[in-house]
Formats: structure tokens, sequence, C-alpha cells
């Protein structure tokens, strides 16, 4: 058999035969175990949507039809099927191939995705297109059963059923997001998996009555039984999506080739939005992953024979603070209740869901929800903790916005993956937050260096009165320059070191940056002061050193409308240059830390080189050195 990087795929994927497909799903799998446990990324979630995946490419023409991931972390079979296999070695690198459907890599990725939920809509609005246009090509979209506990995919889905628009659905039924599924959904399509009553009943209709010579009469009154049979069946499988005017097929095997494309060519023969229902398992193959899919959603390096990471670092990382000592709050104080959108394990709330279950919300891949059932709680007199991941948090603006900061309501954001988070790369960075919030009446933003800080900003925030976000970075928990303490009343701005030049101002993360860059400006000659400080909004400068000409600021979020923002208005009348270090204003792209600082100039060595030409040009006109 070939390797995977010798096909012409998707072309001679064309010609293969059923077993000839069978054997190709079990060599990717192969091939997904070996390159992911050696780069990571998300194994569980391709390993279930093997043999889609190459049904989908058997029975569409890519990219002439357009097939569209909901959220994205599934389309490494995808990526494969259409010819990239020979990036896999280089799969979420710096420089490397995107663990993310990315137009600009392929023209099979059809749109850029990273956040869930966005299939449907889209789908909708490429199909509406097409028949404008005129055009003849299928739409296909691919979204999973945790992304139906989202709104957006259900506005979607009425529009559908309203408008008519061939378009086919992929309902990817796995039981499962990255956290357990929760809601009404999650029980509903729990209820068809196990419906064996309806799906018997079904086969003999269709096996005994379809296939029958009746007359016409006859065939009609068959038909309308078989509808009634449907909707009065407890837990009948279609009657949901059928009722928004969608026809539903399934559930089928979503590992068995020939029944998926068996049910994709009977969607593609239809002129009408359909929805095919197919049933997988995550990590299907790799009986590790099997039993802990949770764990194999998103990993790093592994072994591929034990399952076990193999970079594991003795510090804690922030998330873990964060739940420990959010738990260690809710035994005080029982007005404490936490809320997550489907990332209770990933944010570390693991401990408080088991132990205090009844004061522990998931509300599903439902951010906008999340945030105003917060509002609810809040203004019913409990003390709301959100914990979100940063850019998940930006699709509920408007609800920070008007139900929570209008209200000056007392909701505590705990804002995880805040900053440039690394190999997930442009649709995860965190990296807008402290811009959208600056702009938030009402709205307090704290940013601690450390676990010490995070845990007494949580305890601060909790007293509080109004909205406060508490934006820290995915990773340890620890600073490597912690030349300050970090015992303080409040949080605010703090000068760790005096200098009548040089004035740098750092928040949260990036203190270490900062003091790398103070030494590296002492080696050359320059006093240099430091502050820390770990209140951007309202921001603190009364520390300010009135002998210093150049005030530096810098931080882990976009240039634009951000903490060096907020520092240079505050100082504008005063006989300073601020110079601001942030990242552009730009979608960064995935990489590490210190490679991405380097690209974008933000290593304490490119740091202080640019300091140091700042002045070198002032001087040179005679400015404020010469």
């Amino acid at each position: 058999m070939k390797k995977l990087t010798e096909y012409n795929f998707p072309e001679d994927l064309k010609n293969m035969s059923e077993k000839e497909m069978e054997l190709l799903a079990i060599q990717i799998r192969e091939f997904l175990i070996d390159k992911v446990s050696a780069t990571g990324g998300h194994v569980a979630s391709n390993l279930g949507v093997v043999e889609l995946s190459i049904a989908l490419h058997k029975v569409f023409d890519s990219p002439k039809d357009k097939i569209i991931w909901d959220v994205g972390h599934q389309a490494y079979v995808h990526k494969i099927l259409t010819g990239r296999a020979e990036g896999f070695d280089t799969l979420r690198q710096f420089g490397g191939m995107s663990g993310f459907p990315k137009a600009k890599e392929s023209e099979h990725d059809i749109f850029d995705t990273g956040h869930s939920t966005t299939s449907l809509s889209l789908a909708c609005g490429m199909a509406a297109a097409r028949d404008i246009k005129g055009e003849k090509h299928e739409v296909v979209a691919v979204i999973g059963d945790g992304s139906l506990t989202g709104g957006m995919a259900y506005e979607a889905m009425d529009n559908l059923g309203f408008k008519k628009n061939k378009v086919i659905i992929i309902l990817n039924d796995n039981g499962m997001s990255i956290s357990k599924n929760v809601g009404g959904i999650s029980k509903y399509l729990g209820a068809i998996r196990t419906s064996q009553g309806y799906r018997s009943a079904k086969k003999f209709v269709k096996d005994k009555v379809d296939t029958t010579k009746a007359g016409h009469g006859i065939a009609q009154g068959l038909a309308s039984f078989k509808n009634d049979l449907k909707y009065t069946m407890m837990n009948n499988p279609g009657v949901f999506f059928e009722n928004l005017g969608m026809t539903y097929l399934g559930p089928i095997d979503g590992h068995d080739i020939k029944q998926i494309i068996t049910a994709l060519n009977k969607a593609r023969s239809l002129d009408e939005p359909v929805v095919i229902h197919c049933l997988t398992k995550k990590g299907k193959g790799y009986s590790i992953a099997e039993k802990y899919p949770r764990k194999f959603h998103g990993i790093g390096p592994f072994d591929p024979v034990t399952g076990e990471v193999l970079k594991k670092s003795s510090n804690p990382s922030f998330s873990k603070v964060m739940g420990k000592h959010l738990i260690e709050m809710a035994r005080k104080d029982e007005n404490i209740v936490a809320i997550t959108a489907a990332m209770g394990e990933a944010t570390g709330l693991m401990d408080i869901s088991l132990e205090i279950p009844e004061r522990y919300f998931d509300v599903g891949i439902a951010e906008e929800h999340g945030v105003t059932f917060a509002a609810g709680l809040a203004k019913a007199g409990l003390k709301p903790m959100v914990c979100i991941y940063s850019s998940f948090l930006q699709r509920a603006y408007d609800q920070l916005m008007e139900d929570v900061c209008l209200q000056n309501l007392h909701v505590v954001f705990l804002l995880d993956r805040a900053g440039v988070v690394g190999a997930d790369g442009e649709t995860h960075h965190g990296i807008f937050d402290l811009s959208y919030l600056n702009t938030m009446p009402n709205m307090t933003v704290l940013a601690p260096k450390n676990g010490e800080e995070l845990e007494k900003m949580m305890d601060w925030a909790a007293e509080q009165d109004g909205p406060v976000a508490i934006r820290y970075p995915r990773g340890e928990a620890v600073c490597d320059n912690e030349v300050m303490s970090t015992k303080y009343d409040a949080p605010g701005s703090f000068r760790v070191f005096s200098g009548k030049e040089i004035d740098i101002w750092t928040l949260g993360k990036m203190y270490d940056t900062a003091h790398e860059v103070r030494k590296i400006l002492e080696s050359k000659g320059y006093r240099c002061g430091l502050v820390d400080v770990n209140m951007a909004k309202p921001l603190d400068v009364s520390v300010y050193d009135t002998n210093a000409r150049y005030v530096i600021s810098i931080e882990d979020n976009i240039v634009t409308g951000g903490f060096g923002d907020i520092l240079c208005k505050a100082l504008m009348d005063r006989n300073c240059k601020v110079i601001r270090y942030g990242w552009p204003d730009t979608f960064v792209t995935h990489g590490t830390f210190d490679q991405l600082a380097d690209m974008y100039g933000l290593s304490p060595e490119k740091i202080a080189d640019s300091i140091l030409k700042h002045i070198a040009s002032d001087k040179k006109r005679g400015g404020l050195f010469g």
C-alpha cells in the first residue's frame, strides 16, 4: 500500500473500492497517532471522523463542492485527503501547518474556523450566494453535537428551514465536546442514539412497505402512516429537525463507510436542506484515546504506546491555581457560584463541579447566554465567577456591555488563556480582551503575573461591587524574576526600581520580559525604573517618576486600545515620551511565545534595541536626550 504522502488526494480516493477505503482508514489512524504524538494537537476528535472524512471526499468534489468544518479541530483527516499529509511534521509548529482550516493554506479549506457553532450560518450564506448566482455545487456543513449547545446554530437552522436553500448538514454525534455535553439537546440526541424501537419500526416500513407495488392511494396511506408513527413514538429522531423544515436521515453508523456514502448520495439527490445524523466515537481505533477522550482532545507531544504526555512541569498552571483557589473560596462563601461554557475541565473547575455541583453551571458552548445568566445570578444576590477563555469571551461583547456593565453588576470574569497562547494560533490568541474591556464603563481589569497574585485578586474581586475581569495567561503560574513582593492590600501599580531616565511599566505576565529589558538597558549605562502594574483599569499612575524622560509600556495584548494606550492618555500632560510595546494590530500566527515575541519584536533584546534606537534618533534631532 502506498504511503499517505504518495497519494494524489483527493483524486485517488474517487477510484478506491470499499475495501481499499477501509484499509485507508486504518492507515490514516496509524499516521495520525504517529504524527500528532510528536507535535501535539487534537487527537480524539480526528480519530473519530476518519470514515466520515473519507466518505465526504469520496462523494463530493472539493473544492468545487464546499465542505465547511465547524470549529475545525476535527479537520486533520480532511487535510490528509486534500494532499497535505507531508505537512504533518510541522503541524501547529511555528511556520508550519495550522491545526485548523486555513484558506491561505489550501483551496479545500473553505473558511478559517477555530470557534464553534459557526458552520451552519456560513453554509446558509454560501448556499444562498450559490443559488442567486445560479451555480451548481453542494454546500456541506460538518457540525458536532457539542456545537448544538450554541444558539447560533439554531438561528441558522431556523433560517435554513424557512428559506429552503439546499445545504447538507452532517451532525457528527459523539456524545461529547471538550467537556461532557450538557443541556436539553444533549439529552435529545442521547435518546435518538438509544431509540431502537423507532429505528426498527422505520426499517420495517422501509423494507416491507416502500418496496410493495401497491396502488397510488395505498402508497399515500402508508406514507401517512410512516409520518404518524414517527410523530407519536417517544424520543423519535427526526421530529425536531423536520419541524424546522429539514429532511432528517439517520442515525447512521459514522464508522461504516458504506452507510455514510449511501446517506450522502441520498442527501445529494434531494433538493432541500438535509440533516445526516452520524454516530461516531471520539478516539476511535486508539484505545487510550477512546478511554480518555477529554485528555486527548487537545494534548501536547505524547508517548503513542502509553499515552503519557512527554513534557510535564512540576509548576502548577494558572488554570489549576484558579480552580484550586475557587473551591476554597466557595467553601467559605455560599454565595459564590462558578460558570463555564463547555470548558469546565480545561479552565480548572472540576473540583467545584464534583464537590459543590449545585453551584457549578456548564452552559454549553453558549458564551452569550453564560454572561447574561451570570448577570441574573448577580442581580439575585449571588457572586458568579465566569471562567471562559479570553478569545471565547469575544462572542459575548454585547452581553458584557449591556447586561453586566450597564447594570454595574458584581460578576467576576476569570479570563483564561489571555495573551498569546501558542500552537492554536489566530483564532485562540487572547490578545484583544484588554482593548475591548477598556471601553466598558464600570469594568475593572486585573492582570496577575503569578499564581499568588491571581489568588489575591480573586479574593479582592469577590468583595467588590461591580464587574471585575482577571486576565491570566496559559501556562505556568510563576515568574523567573520575582524581585518585588506580591503582598498588597489591593491591586494597583507598584514601583520596583527607580530610575532617572527610562521608566518601564509592565502589565501582568510581561513582568519577566520587562525585567530583562531593564537589565539590558542598565548594562548600556541608562538608569531604568520598573513599575509592576496588575490593575490595568482603572490605572494608577501615582507612582509616576517625574524625572523619567521615557516611559515604556509592555503588554501581552495588541497595542491598539491596550494598556499602553491607557498609560499614554494618563501621562499625556507630563513631560515624557511614552513608547508602547505589544502585539501589532493584526492576527498573530501560531508558534511558541518566544518564537512569536522574536518575530514581532517583543523579546527583551528586541525591545531594548528598539528603545535604544528611539533614544539615538531623539539625540540626533536634539530631542529628549539632546
